[in-house]
């Protein structure tokens, strides 16, 4: 099976774990867009989502799905989204897609977190896919600072064929955040949050996944953290 095809049966898996008349918080990158598909099928059924970056929100209203403002909704039954890595523990690192912020503000306040993802996201350590962190632009340089000492490798994430930062949903900038190997996520995770300027650090140890579905091509496998 290709990739492409490993996230779609993922993403399928995934519409089991949805909640009949709630709802439902969605990711964002290229996994969460297959959901997003499989989900238009079943929208009848839900009462409308809450999307974790604008990007989302445009494909789910593009398929005539409900998007709600988080100020507007009292709880959110589960939040599916992709990883960019995770752990046998469910911890991960996301934000590849540059949606970290808002992913960890959704998944904080949903009941349960579901992670959809193909068999090559599953790793013994989280680091090899660089760290994602999101700073206020004036701390770039300080922060950069801070992250170098920590052992990592920074570097400022650019627009596509540009010179200049990219810019999240938030108005923040991303620092990707190379050579670390990350053996005790949820203490880095702190570590980081901590650092001031920082908006948030793409691991998700402290609220990590409740339940994993993995493609594979033995078809997909379901883990519980």
């Amino acid at each position: 099976m290709t990739q492409d095809e490993l996230k779609q049966a993922v993403a399928r898996a995934a519409i089991a774990y949805v909640v009949d008349g709630a709802i439902i918080g969605v990711g964002t990158g290229s996994t969460a867009n297959f959901f997003i598909d499989e989900l238009a099928t079943i929208k009848d059924r839900i009462k409308g989502t809450v999307a974790s970056s604008e990007a989302t929100a445009a494909r789910l209203r593009g398929h005539g799905i409900a998007v709600y403002d988080l100020n507007d909704v009292s709880e959110i039954a589960v939040y599916i989204d992709g990883a960019d890595e995770i752990t046998a523990s469910g911890a991960m690192i996301k934000g590849g897609g540059a949606a970290l912020t808002r992913e960890k503000i959704v998944a904080s306040v949903s009941r349960q977190f579901v992670c959809i993802a193909d068999g090559s996201k599953l790793v013994p350590t989280l680091g090899a896919f660089a760290l994602p962190v999101e700073v206020l632009p004036m701390a770039r340089a300080a922060v950069m600072r801070r992250l170098a000492a920590l052992g990592g490798q920074p570097r400022l994430r650019l627009k596509a064929g540009s010179e200049q930062a990219f810019i999240t949903d938030n108005g923040g900038e991303i620092i990707d955040v190379a050579g670390l190997s990350i053996t005790a996520p949820l203490a880095l995770e702190q570590e980081i949050n901590q650092i001031v300027g920082v908006i948030a650090v793409g691991l998700f140890a402290q609220r990590g996944a409740d339940v994993c579905l993995l493609g594979t091509s033995e078809g997909v496998k379901t883990l519980t953290f």
